[in-house]
C-alpha cells in the first residue's frame, strides 16, 4: 500500500469517526475514542479483507467497503461500552 493511498483511507476513517460523533454526541474525550475506534476498525476491516480476498468498494488497494464496515462495527461497539454506567457497590 503506497503512502498517499494510506493517507487517504487515514482521512476517511477520521471522516466516519468525526460523523459518527455528530450523530451520537458526546464530549471531546468521546470524539478521540470514536476517531480511534474508526482508524482501528477501518485498519482490521481493511486487514481481514486482504486476509480472504474479499473486495468491497476497492480502490486500487484499499477495501472502503470493508474499512466502513469494520470502522462502523468498532465505534458501535465501543459506543456500547462506553454508555455503561457504574452504580453504588452493595454494601452489606
Amino acid at each position: 500500500m503506497t503512502l498517499p493511498l494510506l493517507f487517504f483511507a487515514l482521512l476517511i476513517a477520521l471522516l466516519c469517526g468525526a460523523v459518527f460523533h455528530i450523530l451520537r454526541g458526546g464530549s471531546g474525550w468521546r470524539l478521540l475514542l470514536y476517531l480511534v475506534l474508526s482508524v482501528a476498525g477501518f485498519s482490521a476491516g481493511q486487514a481481514l479483507s486482504m486476509w480472504r480476498g474479499w473486495g468491497l468498494l476497492t480502490f486500487g488497494a484499499l477495501d472502503i467497503g470493508a474499512g466502513l464496515a469494520g470502522s462502523l462495527i468498532f465505534m458501535a461497539l465501543g459506543e456500547w461500552l462506553g454508555r455503561v454506567k457504574g452504580g453504588d457497590e452493595n454494601r452489606v
